[in-house]
C-alpha cells in the first residue's frame, strides 16, 4: 500500500470570529487579521459550498473560479445527470471503451488511487450498491421520498472492484465491465475543492479556503494564525460555541465523513451513503464521524471514508498512515490519532 501524504493540523489560539456555515461537517471561521476574509455561501453539488478569500478585494475573482470548477466537475462526474460524462460512460458498460475528458480522467485516477491506497475500502464501483440501497437519485429527492413508497432494498452484493475498470491513461479510454457503474461522488467533490482552492489562490494572490460539504481545501497565504475550523456532525447545527472542537490549518486538506446527515429509511432500516465494497451494504455502526487532515482534500477524504468502512480496524489503519485524525464513535466517545489536538486543548 502506498502512503498517503500527511497534512498538518494545529491548535487554534485565540477566540474565533463569526462562525460560517461550511457544509456537511465543518464550520470554517477566519481568525481576524488585517481584514476580515470575504465569505460566499451557496448551494452546489447537492450540498453547501463555502468560499473564504483572505483579501476581500479579490473575492469576486475567486468566486468565479470556484463556480467554474463546480460546473465543470458536475458536468464530468455527476451520476444524477444523464448528460454527464460519467453517466455516458456508465451507460456504455460492457459494450465499448469511451473516450473521456482530461477532467474526468483526473477524477477517475483520483478514485482509482483511493482504491489502491485503501485496499479497496474506498471503491469507485459502488454505484450499483448505493443505488440498490435507495440512493438512486439526488439526496434531496431521496430525503423527500416517503419510506412507505419504497420496498426493501435488494439483497446486498459485493462490488465489482478495480478489476471491472479498464483504464488507458495514455489514450484516455475507459471501459467498464457489464453491470458496472462508477460513483465518483466522494473523491470528485474533494478533487473539486482542491482544484478550486489552488486555482483561485494562484489567480488572486492570497489565501483561499474552499469547503464543499465537509471536504475542505486551503491554498495560498492564510490569515494570521491560519484558518480556524470547527468540527461538527451536521452543517445545519448551531454555530461553533463552547464545547465545539476547533482546529486551525494553513494549507492542504481536511475532510469529515459521517453517517448522520445523508441517511434515509427503507425496508425498516436506517441507511446511509457509505457502502462497504466487500458486502455492498452499509458497514457496521462503529464511527459516527471521522475527520482527517492530509496534504490534499482528496487524500483526507480517502482516509476519512475508509475509516468509516473499516470500522474497528480503522484506528490501526490510520496509525499506519500517520495522518492526524479525530474519530467519534456512535456513543459519542472520541479517539484522537497522530497530531490531532484533543478537544478543548486548543482554546
Amino acid at each position: 500500500m502506498n502512503a498517503i501524504p500527511a497534512g498538518t493540523v494545529g491548535r487554534a489560539g485565540g477566540a474565533a470570529s463569526t462562525t460560517l456555515p461550511a457544509g456537511a461537517a465543518h464550520h470554517a471561521t477566519p481568525r481576524p487579521a488585517h481584514a476580515e476574509p470575504a465569505t460566499a455561501v451557496f448551494a452546489a453539488l447537492g450540498t453547501t459550498a463555502v468560499l473564504l478569500t483572505a483579501d476581500p478585494a479579490r473575492a469576486d475573482d475567486a468566486l468565479l473560479i470556484l463556480r467554474a470548477e463546480l460546473a465543470a466537475i458536475d458536468a464530468a462526474c455527476s451520476r444524477f445527470r444523464p448528460d454527464s460524462e460519467l453517466s455516458r460512460a456508465n451507460a456504455a458498460a460492457g459494450t465499448r471503451p469511451v473516450p473521456v475528458s482530461a477532467l474526468l480522467a483526473e477524477a477517475l485516477e483520483a478514485a482509482l488511487r483511493a482504491a489502491d491506497l485503501t485496499d479497496g475500502a474506498v471503491d469507485p464501483t459502488v454505484g450499483p450498491a448505493v443505488a440498490a440501497l435507495g440512493y438512486d437519485r439526488t439526496f434531496a429527492e431521496v430525503a423527500a421520498r416517503r419510506p412507505e413508497d419504497t420496498g426493501p432494498a435488494s439483497a446486498p452484493r459485493p462490488t465489482a472492484g478495480r478489476r471491472a475498470v479498464r483504464w488507458d491513461p495514455a489514450l484516455r479510454l475507459l471501459r467498464l465491465s457489464a453491470g458496472t457503474a462508477l460513483d465518483l461522488g466522494a473523491t470528485a467533490k474533494a478533487l473539486a475543492a482542491d482544484r478550486a482552492a489552488h486555482r483561485a489562490a494562484a489567480a488572486v494572490g492570497c489565501g483561499v479556503l474552499v469547503n464543499l460539504g465537509g471536504d475542505l481545501s486551503a491554498a495560498g497565504e492564510p490569515p494570521h494564525g491560519g484558518w480556524r475550523v470547527a468540527i461538527a456532525d451536521d452543517h445545519a447545527a448551531p454555530d461553533a460555541g463552547p464545547g465545539r472542537p476547533v482546529v486551525s490549518i494553513r494549507d492542504g486538506g481536511l475532510a469529515t465523513s459521517g453517517t448522520a446527515v445523508r441517511s434515509w429509511r427503507r425496508g425498516g432500516r436506517t441507511l446511509h451513503h457509505i457502502v462497504d465494497p466487500a458486502t455492498g451494504d452499509i458497514p457496521p455502526p462503529v464511527w459516527r464521524t471521522v475527520s482527517v487532515a492530509a496534504a490534499s482534500c482528496v487524500d483526507a477524504n480517502t482516509a476519512s471514508t475508509a475509516a468509516l468502512v473499516l470500522g474497528e480496524r480503522a484506528p490501526d489503519w490510520l496509525r499506519g498512515t500517520g495522518l492526524p485524525a479525530r474519530l467519534v464513535r456512535t456513543d459519542g466517545s472520541v479517539l484522537y490519532l497522530g497530531a490531532w489536538p484533543a478537544d478543548g486543548g486548543d482554546r
